[in-house]
C-alpha cells in the first residue's frame, strides 16, 4: 500500500530499481590508472598515520592522557571513514563505473554519515579538552577522568548513530524508479535523495536541519572553546609557553578548518540536486585530503609523539 501511494505521488514509467551505478568522475576515465595509483598511495598514507597514532598512543605511557585517547579514537573513526568510501573510489577509477546494489548504497551512506557525524562530535571534544587543560588546569585532572573520557567518546558515537540514521532509514523507504546513474563516487544523501521518485522535501530538510544542529553546533563549541584558549594564552608570562600552547592549538584549528569548509559546502544547503557536480570535488577533500593530512598536523609533528616513535624505534632495534 506504501509503495503504491508512494508511486502515484510522482507517475514515471518503470519499475522499482535493485542497484545504482556509481558514475564516478567521467571527464577524467583517461586518466583511470594514474588516478588509482595516487588515491591507493594517498588511502594507504592515511591508514599507516591513523594506525600509527593508534599503536604509539596504546604503547608509550607517556601519551596515556585525555588529549591522545581523543585523538586515537579519532583516528580510528578517520580510518573508518575512509575505508566507506576509497576502496569504492578505487574500483571506479579502474573501471569507470561501478555498480552497487539498493541495501549496499543506503548502507554506505549511513555509514558514511554515522563516522562523519562522529568525527565532528569528537572535535567538539577535543577542543573542550583542550579548553579545559590550558583555561582550567587545577580541575583538568578531575574533571577529564578515565571514566569521563570514555563516556565523552561512547557518546559521540551514539550521537553520530541516532543523527544519521533517521533522515537515511527514512530516504531508502522512498520508491526509485529510475534513472539509477549516480553521479559521484559514492553513496550521498543527496544523490539518492535526488534519485528518488517520490517527494523528498520533507526528509530533505529533516537531513539539513540535522547537519546544521552537528555542523554548528560542535563548531560553536570550537569557538567558544578556542576563544578562551586564545585570551588565556596571551595572558601567559612565558613566550615559550605561549608557543608550546599555539603550536597544539594550531594543529587542531587547521583540521577544524578543513573539515567543516568542505562539509558546510557539501551539506548546508536544503537544496542537494543544484550542485552534485561540485559536491563530488568537494568531497574529495573531504575523503582523500584531510585523512591524508589529519596525522600530520595533528599528532605526528608533536615533540611528544616524535620522542615516542624514536623510543619505539629503539625498541625495535634492540630486540633485533
Amino acid at each position: 500500500m506504501g509503495i503504491e501511494m508512494l508511486m502515484t505521488e510522482k507517475p514515471r514509467n518503470g519499475t522499482a530499481i535493485q542497484e545504482f551505478i556509481l558514475e564516478g568522475f567521467p571527464a577524467a576515465q583517461h586518466l583511470g590508472i594514474l588516478l588509482f595509483l595516487v588515491h591507493l598511495l594517498a588511502y594507504v598514507a592515511s591508514l599507516m598515520g591513523n594506525m600509527l597514532i593508534i599503536i604509539i598512543t596504546c604503547e608509550d605511557h607517556r601519551l596515556q592522557t585525555p588529549m591522545y585517547f581523543f585523538l586515537s579514537s579519532f583516528s580510528f573513526v578517520e580510518c573508518c571513514f575512509i575505508t566507506t568510501v576509497i576502496p569504492q573510489l578505487l574500483a571506479i577509477f579502474l573501471s569507470g563505473r561501478q555498480t552497487i546494489s539498493f541495501v549496499a548504497c543506503f548502507t554506505q551512506a549511513f555509514v558514511f554519515l554515522f563516522w562523519g557525524a562522529t568525527d565532528f562530535f569528537l572535535l567538539a571534544v577535543l577542543s573542550v579538552d583542550r579548553y579545559l587543560a590550558i583555561c582550567k588546569p587545577l580541575h583538568y585532572p578531575t574533571l577529564m577522568s578515565p571514566r569521563m573520557c570514555f563516556f565523552l567518546v561512547t557518546v559521540c558515537f551514539v550521537l553520530g548513530f541516532l543523527f544519521m540514521s533517521i533522515p537515511v532509514v527514512m530516504l531508502s523507504q522512498s520508491f526509485y524508479c529510475g534513472p539509477n546513474v549516480i553521479p559521484h563516487y559514492f553513496c550521498d544523501f543527496g544523490p539518492l535523495a535526488n534519485l528518488s521518485c517520490s517527494e523528498t522535501r520533507s526528509i530533505e530538510m529533516l537531513f539539513f536541519n540535522l547537519a546544521l544542529i552537528v555542523l554548528f553546533t560542535t563548531l560553536l563549541i570550537a569557538i567558544f572553546a578556542y576563544s578562551n584558549i586564545v585570551a588565556t594564552i596571551v595572558r601567559l608570562p612565558s613566550a615559550r609557553e605561549r608557543q608550546k600552547a599555539f603550536s597544539t592549538c594550531s594543529s587542531h584549528l587547521i583540521v577544524l578548518s578543513l573539515m567543516y569548509g568542505s562539509c558546510v559546502f557539501i551539506y548546508v544547503k536544503p537544496k542537494q540536486a543544484s550542485r552534485l557536480e561540485s559536491n563530488r570535488e568537494a568531497a574529495l577533500v573531504n575523503t582523500v585530503v584531510t585523512p591524508l593530512l589529519n596525522p600530520v598536523i595533528y599528532t605526528l609533528r608533536n615533540k611528544q609523539v616524535h620522542q615516542a616513535l624514536r623510543d619505539a624505534l629503539s625498541r625495535v632495534k634492540l630486540h633485533r
